[in-house]
């Protein structure tokens, strides 16, 4: 998990969460608003949990929306442990933050958004385009979505 920054027309920013899987590198979660606190976090891991189950482990780094009592809670009661990157070290968190350079460049840095609205819809539409039909690299130039749709949780173990 990491957090991307922009602002809209009228200079107020927002804030975009990013979550990815590590394994199929999908983007599983996210939100745009002008403010996210651990809370809204906890939710959208909640959501993600009741989609794709829980996951081993979250990465991300030491924010205060990541280290807040209510993550902490979260990954205890889901069973999810914790894996926090050593700060000013975003190369430790390679996923998300190559999702989020993706983001940038191809949404964030092209687009110029006139509401919170309309940035949450782009994003959602780019983030289904990245999953469905974006071929990545490291997945044998398959997009995210179809690489997922080869493995199931018996031939991953």
């Amino acid at each position: 998990m990491d957090f991307l920054f922009d602002t809209t027309s009228d200079g107020r920013p927002f804030k975009v969460l990013s979550m990815c899987d590590e394994f199929t590198r999908e983007s599983v979660g996210g939100k745009v608003a002008r403010s996210i606190t651990a809370d809204d976090v906890a939710d959208i891991l909640d959501l993600v949990t009741v989609q794709r189950g829980a996951p081993q482990y979250i990465r991300c780094d030491n924010g205060p929306e990541f280290i807040a009592a209510a993550i902490r809670d979260w990954c205890r009661f889901s069973g999810t442990g914790a894996a926090y990157i050593d700060p000013g070290s975003p190369w430790q968190n390679p996923y998300v933050e190559s999702f989020n350079s993706r983001a940038r460049d191809e949404l964030f840095a092209r687009e110029i958004f006139h509401s919170i609205m309309e940035a949450r819809i782009l994003h959602d539409d780019w983030c289904h385009e990245y999953n469905t039909y974006r071929p990545h690299g490291a997945l044998k130039w398959l997009p995210p979505a179809q690489y997922a749709s080869q493995w199931s949780p018996a031939t991953i173990q």
